[in-house]
């Protein structure tokens, strides 16, 4: 194993999913698990992209959105998110 590489333990159904799922994608677990790793934003991410939106919407609107209008806007996003998602699983 490389200097830079480590192990993680998880359940042998897990191992098995995992080994599907990199199959069906046409890869490996190794790079199923980076490319999740490396593609999932954490809160801070989320935070910070928020952020950024605000300020762009502040400097496009002249005003930032009100509480309801975010509110609105992320629960169009999260649905949007989860249909996407549902898509991948059918695809």
């Amino acid at each position: 194993m490389a200097a830079d590489e480590t192990s993680i333990k998880v359940s042998a159904a897990a191992r098995d999913r995992l080994a599907q799922l990199a199959a069906e994608h046409g890869t490996t677990i190794r790079s199923l698990v980076e490319n999740l790793a490396q593609g999932t934003p954490t809160q801070a991410e989320y935070a910070e992209r928020a952020e950024l939106a605000r300020a762009e919407l502040i400097s496009a609107l002249g005003h930032a959105p009100s509480p309801e209008a975010e509110e609105k806007a992320r629960g169009l996003l999260e649905r949007l998110g989860g249909a996407h998602h549902g898509s991948q699983a059918a695809a």
